[in-house]
């Protein structure tokens, strides 16, 4: 069974170079994630679909250090033992930033301002068996591997 994204329309799928799909204000240019019928900006209605940039610089991040409370059902997650994994905020050059998990970062952290690009993951499996997979952002270095900290799994570039 193929992997199947989280979300409908939340990044370009299946992709070898994913991109997050926003939205761009036709009245006033602002960009908006995910995609929604309105400006936050302005509150026009004109609001196109557009593919994001897949490159951007990390603005700040922070760890998770203990497992989340439900509603998140992420199996990345759940190891035994749980180990602590990052989350951060990518600036897209022009266009907004974004909250995103982080993977493949050294294990005392990322640096804040490191280059960062678009990958998916794994996420979980649903009660069908299908793998769910999710977007993340990893340390820009080019067409190397991504090494899930949580998973031992590979990432998707």
């Amino acid at each position: 069974m193929p992997p199947v994204p989280i979300a409908d329309d939340l990044f370009t799928w299946p992709d070898d170079e994913p991109r997050l799909i926003g939205g761009s204000c036709t009245a006033c240019g602002a960009h908006v994630f995910p995609l929604r019928n309105g400006c936050p900006r302005c509150g026009a209605t004109a609001v196109e679909r557009t593919l994001l940039e897949r490159t951007g610089t990390l603005w700040t991040w922070t760890s998770q250090g203990f497992l989340p409370k439900a509603p998140f059902n992420g199996q990345f997650a759940a190891n035994d033992p749980f180990e602590p994994w990052f989350v951060g905020v990518v600036e897209l050059p022009g266009q907004l930033r974004v909250e995103s998990i982080l993977v493949g970062c050294p294990e005392d952290g990322p640096s804040i301002g490191m280059p960062m690009r678009l990958v998916t993951m794994p996420f979980r499996t649903d009660e069908d068996g299908r793998e769910i997979v999710t977007f993340a952002f990893t340390p820009d270095e080019g067409d190397q591997p991504v090494s899930l900290r949580s998973t031992g799994e590979a990432g998707r570039a």
